[in-house]
């Protein structure tokens, strides 16, 4: 019972932090199955299946809030869809650890670059909208390789899906947090189908999906309520600070150095980050004395 009640918490606190920044509640969950000693497939299908529910109750409440551009939704869930369902099938046979190295090497770097872009590069006036036609042949691959990674690597479709829209497109912050939330309940959908196929049912540990499930339900809609309140440069400063410290992390996984390097690295990236967000604040402040 101890457990569960643990396990309702991560799963709020792993969906505050992916209903706010668009990422998080994959990684942040599956890492806590895979500490209990099961396989990758297991965990990230139970995952998955929580998911369902809580990028529902996301969904549901970014529209609410006004979060979502539907049509860049329509154009990532079918492609994101099927790159999921084969994502599940090839982990129930290949470890996903295996290439999590590479895609963190990426990821790291579009996470400084998110910084720098909100940071220096659109402080005079708000992001535009995306202008989903000219961009929409970039959407299709984007959504296939997020939702393949998603179900591989236990999480991924956030990570993925968000810095590559914030960096390649104009599009406000909250609305790339709403619409990559909204269209992963199809990701998540389709990934769950594909390892219950491929694992059966009995595989799966549902106390542990309905934990996770009630707990994210909770989170869903204060987390939407922040993307709707917190400005754009801030959103998108701690967008890519959590980019970089969860890749970075990834990368020290897999890398030989001391504890004493490791933790100076993580400290050396929290003062950095800090002082992206103090300033970030600073142009907020600034463009409120403006006005």
């Amino acid at each position: 019972m101890e457990k569960l009640i643990i396990l309702a918490f991560v799963g709020f606190c792993a969906q505050l932090v992916d209903g706010a920044l668009g990422m998080a509640y994959g990684v942040t969950s599956t890492s806590l199955l895979l500490l209990s000693g099961i396989s990758p497939a297991i965990a990230s299908a139970s995952v998955h299946m929580a998911e369902v529910v809580t990028t529902a109750a996301s969904g549901i409440s970014h529209i609410k809030f006004g979060n979502v551009d539907r049509q860049v939704v329509k154009r990532l869930i079918i492609p994101g869809s099927i790159g999921a369902f084969l994502g599940a099938t090839f982990l129930s046979n290949v470890p996903g650890e295996i290439i999590k190295p590479y895609i963190a090497i990426f990821l790291l770097s579009l996470g400084f670059f998110v910084i720098y872009k909100f940071l220096f590069k659109i402080n005079k006036k708000q992001p535009t909208q995306l202008k989903t036609t000219a961009n929409s042949k970039q959407l299709a691959p984007l959504g296939f390789i997020a939702g393949f990674m998603d179900s591989t690597g236990g999480g991924g479709w956030g990570p993925i899906a968000t810095p590559v829209l914030l960096t390649s497109h104009k599009m406000d912050p909250r609305k790339v947090v709403g619409s990559v939330d909204t269209s992963e309940f199809a990701v998540a959908l389709s990934a769950s189908l594909g390892f219950l196929i491929s694992l059966g049912w009995q595989e799966v540990a549902f106390e542990w999906v309905i934990a996770l499930m009630i707990g994210g339900i909770f989170a869903a809609p204060i987390a939407a309520w922040l993307v709707k309140i917190i400005p754009s440069i801030l959103l998108g400063t701690l967008v890519g600070g959590v980019i970089i410290i969860t890749n970075v992390r990834t990368l020290l996984g897999v890398v030989i150095i001391s504890k004493t390097l490791t933790l100076m690295i993580y400290v050396a990236l929290f003062i950095l980050w800090i002082a992206a967000i103090s300033y970030a604040v600073h142009i907020v402040r600034k463009r409120k004395n403006e006005t």
